[in-house]
Parts: structure tokens; sequence; C-alpha cells
């Protein structure tokens, strides 16, 4: 039992570290200024319930995955963690990654639709992005069922404390101001670094047993 919690404990952080959930409310906020309560809350709940859609086909195919292109486990941790570092290198300048958010030109060439943007730019790349994916293959793909269903568990409870968030992130950025939302995205960026180097020992590693068998 306590392995299990401990494995959810790391999932859920490297989950939260890599969507980071805290500094994506300006950006959802920045999406959504013109339109009403309603309208927010049906893009927020839209968003999150396809960004989880995208984490679990992949959490659950990824063995799948990786047996169809003939990829083996290693490989693809390492380049997942690869991935994870770079955007948390990123994070760590105070800067977001273009692995993972898009810039201001291209999140208004999506607004043409009211609700589009639950789809894009909000659920993908900004929510599901590569290293979300990547982070949620490299959980789930190292075990058995019990470590795939809590890879997707913790997903979702970080989808409900996203949407939470994005709910009352007017408040939330005013009650902590802009300063402090940049630190926050800066302990984030060390703790998904931290999390993409693991992945990376661990492939490493893989790669050294699997070359010695």
């Amino acid at each position: 039992m306590e392995g299990i919690l401990y494995h959810m404990a790391i999932v859920f952080m490297g989950f939260f570290a890599i969507m980071n959930p805290v500094a994506n409310v300006p950006i959802f906020l920045g999406l959504t200024v013109e339109d009403n309560e309603q309208a927010t809350r049906t893009i927020a709940l839209r968003s999150l319930l396809l960004a989880f859609l995208i984490v679990a086909v992949f959490a659950i195919a990824g063995k799948l995955i990786l047996d169809l292109f003939d990829i083996t486990l290693p490989a693809f941790r390492m380049t997942g963690g690869l991935i994870v570092l770079l955007i948390g290198y990123h994070m760590l300048q105070g800067n977001h990654s273009s692995v993972h958010h898009l810039n201001e030109e291209d999140n208004q060439k999506c607004r043409e639709a009211e609700l589009g943007i639950a789809v894009s730019p909000l659920a993908m790349p900004i929510l599901a992005g590569p290293g979300t994916i990547a982070a949620a293959m490299n959980f789930a793909s190292g075990g058995g069922v019990m470590e795939m269903a809590v890879t997707i568990a913790a997903f979702a409870f970080l989808c409900l404390i996203t949407y939470l968030l994005f709910i009352f992130g007017e408040k939330f950025v005013t009650f902590i101001g802009v300063g402090a939302l940049g630190v926050i995205t800066r302990i984030m960026g060390l703790i998904l670094a931290v999390v993409g180097m693991q992945l990376l020992i661990e492939g490493v590693q893989g790669a050294f047993t699997l070359a010695g068998n």
C-alpha cells in the first residue's frame, strides 16, 4: 500500500510540474476574458475532459504504441526524460518551453469560435502537450495494471484541481500576486527538471541492462 501511495505522489507531482496548472491560469484568463461565466466554465470543463482523454489513451495504449513501432522502453524513457528536462529548464529560466505553450499570437488565431479554444490551444498542447503525454507513457508503461490505474487517477485528480483554479483563476492571481506566480513557476520547473533527470537515468540503466542480455 505504501508503495502505491509513493508512486501516486511521484506521478502526481510529475504531472503537476509539467502541466503547471498554476502558471496556466493567466493563459486561461486571457483566452476567456470576453466570455461570460457560463461559457468560461464550459470551456474549462471541455478542455480538461479532452486533455484527460488524451492522456488516458496514451497511458493505456503506451505499451502497444511502443511495440507497434518497435521502440524499447529505455529509449522512450530517455527521450521522454529529455523532453521533460527541457521543459523544466525553460521554466527555471522564467520562460515557457516551445513544446509546452503557444505564444500569444498563436493563441489569438484560435479565437475563431468561443468554444474552439477548449480543443486548441487549451487541451492540446497547453494541458496535454508532448511533455505530459511522454510522462504519462513513461509512468504507465513501466509496470502493470496498477501503475496504469494510478497514472490515470493521478491525472484525473490534477484535472479537478486545474478546473477549480481556472474557475476561480482571477481571484487566485489577485490573491498571490504576479511575483509569487513567477516563483511558483520556477519551483515547478525545478521539480520537473528532477523528474526528467530521473526518467533519463532509468532509461540509461535500462539500456545497459538490455545491452548486457
